[in-house]
């Protein structure tokens, strides 16, 4: 066997942003840290990824146009999920914070190296070792 056959399957990410820019530098980030990154641009897209269970992590803004917001989509994938780390970003929200339990919140602006850092982070704190 080779060393290859051994190798964990890749991190993967669950983005949730609605500003493609934002989007695009955060997705970049985190493919550059080795990172698979799923995107959505809103509530209803993200919801239908954490159906399917196929992210480790999820990152997700708080304020989203249509109907599901950030804290939804967090609330929703832990029913899949109970054990999904979930990271908020936030600059503005008109409704008052309700995050799941174990989450981070970090405040827009920020830098993209600052989601990596929080993946890496909850990551750490999902890990038995």
């Amino acid at each position: 066997m080779r060393c290859e056959d051994f190798r964990e399957p890749p991190v993967r990410i669950l983005l949730v942003e609605d500003d493609p820019l934002i989007r695009e530098f955060v997705v970049e980030a985190l493919r550059e840290e080795g990172y698979e990154v799923i995107h959505a641009a809103n509530g209803e897209d993200a919801l239908a990824w954490c159906g399917r269970l196929v992210a480790d992590v999820l990152v997700t803004d708080v304020r989203l146009p249509g109907q599901v917001d950030g804290w939804q989509i967090a609330e929703r994938c832990r029913e899949q999920d109970p054990e999904l780390p979930v990271i908020y970003a936030t600059g503005f929200s008109p409704v008052a914070p309700r995050p799941v339990s174990g989450s981070l919140v970090l405040q827009k602006p920020y830098d993209p190296a600052d989601i990596v850092r929080a993946v890496k982070t909850m990551r750490r704190r999902a890990s038995p070792n």
